[in-house]
């Protein structure tokens, strides 16, 4: 007879278990009733320990890696391998266990240190230092604490570094000093077994003690002034020296046309004077005459000129100069200074004029006298 027929006890089935229900999710729920013996009934509780135990199994097989992670999975406590980004299985604790290393972080280290320099100066210079982890077995298994080990390698070079060179280098050229204290530093962590890889180091400061700050004060303001001197005297010579360079090649340059032209004249003269030689030789009086007026010509071309007359008046005639420029109107004289007027006088009667002067007798009235 059906359960719920009318009359009928409706409080279970025959075994004394709730009835079932239909529906589409009902089954899956009555299965996993009667798997477990029923709910609030006391059910099997070695049953329910499985379940629970088969959660905890799922959970601790699945393991996910982000991004920034490294996995190292420990076997027994022993390496076994690295898991990239990613989800992955693994065995069951306490079989295989998981450590987490963020591989991307930058961490920092900065301190000031005192440090002894080559010349037996004590100087405090700052360090810093930016690191990350770049082997996760080795950062966990490598070393005791691959941290600490960084703090006490980076201590040591930079006192290798500055304690080999000068107070002056440390002061005012410290970024070769930091280039080789990381270099230095880099095979420190790698032969130390480490895992850790130096990004950055950076000696940002360094000073003298504050007893004697004020000396090095003093010496600083000196190279300041001994940088800005030779600033000016490479700026100086940096304008004098291709001005003088461009009057060197100037005078070169007139050196070689007078040269050149010196060269052409003294073959032009040779030539002529070999050609004067055959015309000479060809007509000797016609030849000796040309050469004596062109001589002439060029003297009297190149000197003033004075005429002088009868009535012993000296005249300057001004001339065209040689390039064939004429004379200014001004320097031209008057008509009347080139011919002055004299007024014509008998001779005889200038001498009658003339007292005490006999008249001059003919030349050879005279002689035959």
């Amino acid at each position: 007879m059906a359960w719920n027929t009318p009359g009928s006890d409706n409080s279970g089935g025959s075994d004394g278990r709730p009835p079932r229900r239909k529906g589409p999710g009902n089954g899956l729920l009555d299965n996993l009733r009667d798997w477990f013996g029923g709910l609030g009934s006391g059910g099997n509780i070695l049953r329910w320990a499985a379940l629970v135990f088969g959660l905890w199994l799922v959970f601790n097989c699945f393991v996910l890696v982000t991004e920034q992670e490294r996995g190292v999975v420990l076997r027994f406590g022993q390496f076994a391998r690295v898991l990239q980004p990613g989800p992955h299985l693994k065995a069951p604790w306490p079989i295989e266990r998981v450590v987490k290393v963020n591989a991307t972080q930058i961490k920092t280290y900065s301190e000031t240190v005192p440090v002894l320099t080559a010349d037996e100066n004590i100087v405090f210079v700052e360090i810093n230092v930016q690191y990350r982890i770049n082997d996760p077995k080795l950062y966990l298994f490598g070393t005791r604490d691959g941290d600490q080990m960084l703090v006490q390698a980076a201590l040591s070079t930079v006192r290798e570094q500055v304690g080999r060179s000068t107070l002056d280098t440390v002061l005012g050229a410290r970024n070769a000093l930091a280039v080789s204290a990381r270099e230095q530093l880099q095979k420190s962590l790698a032969a130390y077994r480490t895992g850790l890889d130096v990004t950055e180091l950076n000696l940002p400061n360094a000073r003298p003690p504050e007893e004697v700050k004020p000396a090095f004060d003093d010496v600083n303001s000196a190279q300041q002034d001994k940088d800005r001197l030779i600033s000016e005297a490479r700026a100086y010579a940096a304008q004098v020296v291709p001005e003088a360079r461009g009057q060197a090649a100037r005078v070169r340059t007139v050196a070689e046309g007078y040269k050149t032209a010196a060269i052409a004249r003294a073959q032009g003269d040779a030539d002529r004077f070999s050609l004067l030689v055959d015309q000479y030789q060809a007509a000797p009086e016609v030849t000796r005459k040309r050469l004596w007026l062109e001589t002439v010509q060029q003297v009297l071309s190149e000197n003033r000129k004075v005429v002088g007359g009868d009535s012993r008046q000296l005249i300057y005639v001004p001339m065209a100069e040689k390039s064939g420029a004429r004379a200014p109107a001004s320097n031209i004289l008057a008509p009347e200074a080139l011919a002055p007027t004299v007024n014509a006088i008998d001779p005889q009667a200038q001498e009658v004029a003339r007292p005490g002067r006999e008249p001059r007798p003919a030349g050879r009235e005279e002689v035959s006298r």
